[in-house]
């Protein structure tokens, strides 16, 4: 069985299927991210469950940091350690490099950091990140690259994009190395490649052409929506997706808001992660096929209907906005927990949707319908 299956396609727009050997996956997908092996706000593996979540991702850093890779692995892996049943992506670290600039040092070995913990020294590179992922036991490894801030100038990208593909041949042979050892937690680990390059789309494609030729399962775009507009992150996914391997996954790292999402599915993008709903959940910010709706506006104070009238998650089953609203207000930590499991609900509903425009023939409809409406704020207040 192929590990990727294209079913159909709508113009750019992708409908596949996802074979790993921890289950299935439907593709256009939306990664749920569980950052420490957890959804941020108190949501569970259950929770997970309950709001259709296909795939979690988790960080390699954060969980290298706090409890340890090798606790991870001695008690069976990530999967197992958080009581998730289904496929985990696990990122690289190189994220990291990214956002924590000033505890940063790049050379060519990989980079030292210090721990956002108790400032103790640490170093992440191809080998040490292909090794703990490996003791994560995810089922899909992520390569060990720079994101690169936006705009940055090219001269810096082009040294950054030649290391970073250096890097990936690295993570490449340690990976194939720790997958061969005894005890390895999952032998049947895939590698993803990482396309960089700024905003600059003769480097992004030069890059992703270097990438594509050294056969890797699947392929992801990164250092997007680290500061550039929306405007100029479609213009780069228009001139990099045409030069991703057909046949293989294509993930859109850390992006993003609903029409982001749809925007990428619009250009042939298969795979998405992005902590958006939890932040905006955190505020009372919840979203709806109406727009994002700010629970903490006075209207709705006195309202006794769901956050979506047409939604079927269990928050709107069961909460008024009304209640949700003073829950925010009084500092009640259930109110962010309820905001976050409807939000987690809405974006894998509208993966479902997609899904089914795409297997409907519809998909240009749909994206005529929702693809810049879907993050209009309904109740910003002056």
């Amino acid at each position: 069985m192929p590990l990727f299956t294209l079913d159909k396609t709508c113009g750019s727009a992708r409908r596949g299927r996802l074979e790993t050997v921890h289950g299935s996956v439907e593709t256009p997908v939306f990664m749920n991210v569980a950052t420490a092996a957890a959804i941020r706000g108190g949501a569970s593996a259950h929770d997970l469950e309950t709001v259709g979540c296909q795939m979690a991702l988790c960080n390699t850093y954060h969980l290298n940091i706090r409890p340890g890779s090798e606790l991870i692995k001695k008690l069976g892996g990530v999967r197992k350690f958080m009581n998730w049943k289904g496929p985990v992506l696990t990122d690289s670290g190189g994220f990291q490099v990214f956002s924590l600039a000033k505890r940063r040092r790049i050379t060519e070995e990989g980079v030292a950091f210090t721990s956002y913990i108790d400032g103790a020294p640490v170093f992440m590179g191809p080998e040490e990140s292909m090794r703990v992922q490996a003791e994560l036991g995810s089922t899909i490894a992520m390569a060990f690259d720079e994101c690169i801030e936006n705009p940055a100038p090219k001269a810096y990208v082009e040294r950054s994009v030649d290391r970073t593909t250096r890097w990936l041949e690295r993570c490449m042979r340690e990976h194939e190395r720790l997958k061969a050892e005894e005890g390895v937690v999952n032998p049947d680990q895939l590698l993803f490649g990482i396309d960089q390059g700024g905003t600059y789309e003769d480097i992004r494609v030069r890059h992703m052409r270097d990438i594509a030729a050294l056969d890797l399962p699947g392929y992801s775009i990164g250092g997007l929506s680290v500061g550039e507009s929306a405007e100029e992150m479609y213009r780069i996914l228009e001139a990099v997706c045409p030069e991703m391997p057909e046949k293989k996954p294509r993930y859109l790292m850390g992006v993003g808001t609903p029409c982001n999402i749809v925007e990428g599915v619009y250009r042939g993008i298969d795979m998405f992660d992005c902590v958006f709903p939890l932040k905006a959940a955190q505020h009372g910010n919840v979203y709806t096929w109406q727009g994002k709706r700010r629970l903490v506006a006075a209207r709705y104070r006195e309202d006794a209907r769901p956050i979506d009238e047409n939604c079927a998650c269990p928050v709107c089953q069961s909460y008024s906005r009304a209640y949700i609203r003073h829950l925010i207000k009084a500092d009640e930590r259930l109110g962010m927990r309820l905001c976050i499991i409807h939000n987690l609900w809405f974006y894998n509903e509208l993966m479902t949707r997609i899904r089914e425009a795409l297997d409907g023939g519809s998909f240009g409809a749909f994206y005529g319908a929702f693809h810049d409406t879907l993050d209009v704020n309904i109740d910003r207040e002056k």
